[in-house]
C-alpha cells in the first residue's frame, strides 16, 4: 500500500512528545513490510534545513481564500530510505510546533498542512491509499478528503486517524471553514461543529475511515467519562472501528548496549556498565557518588503527568536516602519549585528544565527507577525505554502504562515494575518506598526483574502488522 503520515511532529526533526517519536518509528517498521510509506510534516524554525534537499518548484496551497506559496524540502527518516517531506511557510510555521495553537493563526497554520498534503501528492504524481493522520493539527485530513478533495485522483483514498491525547482540543471560530476552503456541510454535529465551534478532533473522529489510539487500555478509557474529554460519545458511535494499538518503541535508538549518548553500555547479562553510567551521570550533575537508588524523572511537568503530587513529597522520598533527577518543562509554578530544590546543593536532587536528548538517555541508562505516576497515560514511552535499559518503572495503573508494566510478585518472582491505582500523595510515596526496599532487602529478586524487563519485545514490527490490518480494513470501510 502507499501511505503517508500527515503529522505535526518526527522525530528527529521536530518532537514535542510521544507522537513525534511514534510518526518517526512506524512508517519504517511498515517500509519493512514492503509498502510505500511517506511523511510531511511543517518547517518549524527548529527544523535544520541542512537535512534536507529543497524540491525545484514552490507548491501552491488554496488557503484563506487565496493561494499560498510553500517550499518543499526532502529527506529521509535516519536508518531508513522512508521520505519526509517538509512543508515551508516562514509566516505560518514560524517558531514553536505548538505556538498559538488555539487561535486563529493554529486554525491557518495546521489547515495548510493539511491541505498541503494533497497538493504535494499532485506535486510527486503519487496518490497514496491511506492518509494517516494523528491528533487534532491534522483532524482536518479526513474532513477534507470527504469533500473537497473528493474527486480523482483522491477518489479511493481512505483515511486513518489516530487518537494520541483526546485532552488536547482546540476549538476554532466558525468563519474557519471559509478559510479552510471547506463547505458549510461539515459544519453539523456528527462532522466538525462542537458546540457552535469547530473542533477538528471531532471531525477526525467522526470522518476518518477507521480510528486508532495507542493502547488498547486507552480504547477503553476514551469510550466513558473522564478519557472521552467530551467526545466519548463518539468513540461509543464508532464502536468497533476503534482499535487500540499498543505503540512500540525504536530499539536501534533505544538500545543499552549500542547507545552513543552512554558513557558505558551494558546488557541483561552484564549490568556493571550501568553503574558506570551512574557514576558518570552523578559527577556530571553534581550529584554525590554514592550506591544508593537512583530515581529517574523524563516528563511534560502537566497536571496529566501527576508531577504535582509527586513534587510534594519530594522531601519525604529523598529521605529514604535516594537521589532524584528530573527533567522536563510545563507549568511555571513545578518549574520554579524543582529549580528551587535544586538550588539546595545536597547532592542528592537535580532539575533540568527543558528537554535534552541526550541527557534523557543517560537518565534511563543511570537510574534504578523511574516515576510516572500519571493521572492518565495513552500509551507512555518512558516505560518501555526504561524496561529495556534494566530501569524499573513506578507507574500508575492507567491506560498504556497497564499495558506495558508487569506488577511486582515477590511470591512468583515476576514482574517488570511497580503499579499504583490510587493518584495520592501517600500512595505514589509508599509504592516509591516500595520498590527501594525491593531493590535493598531482594536484590536478587530485582536483578531477576531487571532481566526480565531487558528481555521483553518492544519494538514496532507487531504494532506494524497491526496497522496494515486497519489499513486494509479502511479501505473496505470507505465512506460510501
Amino acid at each position: 500500500m502507499k501511505i503517508l503520515f500527515v503529522a505535526s511532529e518526527c522525530t528527529p526533526f521536530a518532537k514535542a512528545g510521544g507522537l513525534g517519536d511514534v510518526v518517526g518509528a512506524l512508517p519504517k517498521a511498515l517500509h519493512r513490510l514492503g509498502h510505500d510509506v511517506r511523511v510531511l510534516i511543517p518547517r518549524y524554525a527548529a527544523v535544520d534545513r541542512r537535512v534536507f534537499t529543497a524540491l525545484p518548484a514552490p507548491l501552491a496551497v488554496p488557503i484563506g481564500g487565496a493561494e499560498a506559496w510553500c517550499g518543499v524540502l526532502e529527506g529521509r527518516l535516519p536508518g531508513s530510505d522512508v521520505p519526509v517531506y517538509v512543508l515551508e511557510h516562514d509566516r505560518l510555521f514560524g517558531g514553536g510546533i505548538y505556538d498559538g495553537f488555539d487561535s486563529g493563526h493554529g486554525l491557518l497554520r495546521f489547515g495548510l498542512l493539511s491541505r498541503g498534503a494533497f497538493q504535494l501528492c499532485r506535486y510527486l504524481g503519487w496518490t497514496p491509499d491511506i492518509f494517516h493522520a494523528h491528533d487534532w493539527p491534522t483532524g482536518w485530513v479526513p474532513a477534507m478528503l470527504e469533500t473537497v478533495e473528493r474527486r480523482d485522483p483522491f477518489l479511493k483514498a481512505a483515511s486513518v486517524f489516530t487518537i494520541h491525547n483526546m485532552a488536547y482540543q482546540p476549538r476554532f471560530y466558525p468563519q474557519g471553514l471559509l478559510e479552510l476552503g471547506l463547505p458549510l456541510e461539515v459544519f453539523r454535529p456528527d462532522a466538525l461543529e462542537d458546540h457552535g465551534q469547530l473542533n477538528p478532533f471531532k471531525g477526525g473522529l467522526w470522518l476518518s475511515s477507521m480510528l486508532t489510539t495507542v493502547s488498547p487500555t486507552y480504547a477503553k478509557e476514551i469510550g466513558a467519562s473522564p478519557g472521552g474529554s467530551g467526545l466519548e460519545s463518539v468513540i461509543q458511535h464508532r464502536g468497533d472501528q476503534v482499535v487500540g494499538i499498543l505503540n512500540g518503541i525504536d530499539e536501534d535508538d533505544w538500545d543499552p548496549e549500542r547507545d552513543r549518548y552512554l558513557p558505558a553500555h551494558f546488557n541483561a547479562q552484564d549490568l556493571s556498565g550501568k553503574l558506570a553510567c551512574k557514576r558518570a551521570l552523578q559527577a556530571q550533575l553534581g550529584l554525590a557518588p554514592r550506591d544508593v537508588p537512583l530515581l529517574g524523572v523524563v516528563s511534560r511537568l502537566t497536571h496529566q503527568k501527576g508531577i504535582d503530587v509527586l513534587a510534594k513529597i519530594i522531601e519525604r522520598v529523598l529521605g529514604l536516602d535516594v537521589q532524584m533527577v528530573v527533567v522536563g518543562s510545563g507549568d511555571a509554578e513545578l518549574e520554579r519549585s524543582l529549580v528551587a530544590r535544586s538550588m539546595v546543593k545536597d547532592g542528592r536532587f537535580f532539575a533540568w528544565i527543558g528537554y535534552n536528548e541526550e541527557l534523557a538517555h543517560r537518565i534511563e541508562a543511570a537510574s534504578d527507577l523511574f516515576l510516572m505516576p500519571s493521572r492518565f497515560e495513552p500509551c507512555g514511552l518512558n516505560q518501555m525505554y526504561s524496561q529495556r535499559y534494566g530501569t524499573l518503572p513506578v507507574v500508575r495503573g492507567t491506560g498504556g502504562l497497564v499495558d506495558t508494566v508487569e506488577q511486582c510478585d515477590l511470591l512468583t518472582g515476576r514482574g517488570t515494575g511497580f503499579i499504583f491505582w490510587d493518584l495520592h500523595e501517600d500512595a505514589l510515596y509508599e509504592t516509591i518506598r516500595w520498590a527501594v526496599s525491593t531493590m535493598r532487602e531482594e536484590p536478587l529478586h530485582f536483578r531477576r526483574m531487571q532481566r526480565t524487563a531487558m528481555h521483553k519485545k518492544q519494538g514496532w514490527d507487531v504494532a506494524a502488522k497491526a496497522y496494515e490490518a486497519v489499513y486494509r480494513r479502511a479501505l473496505q470501510e470507505r465512506r460510501p
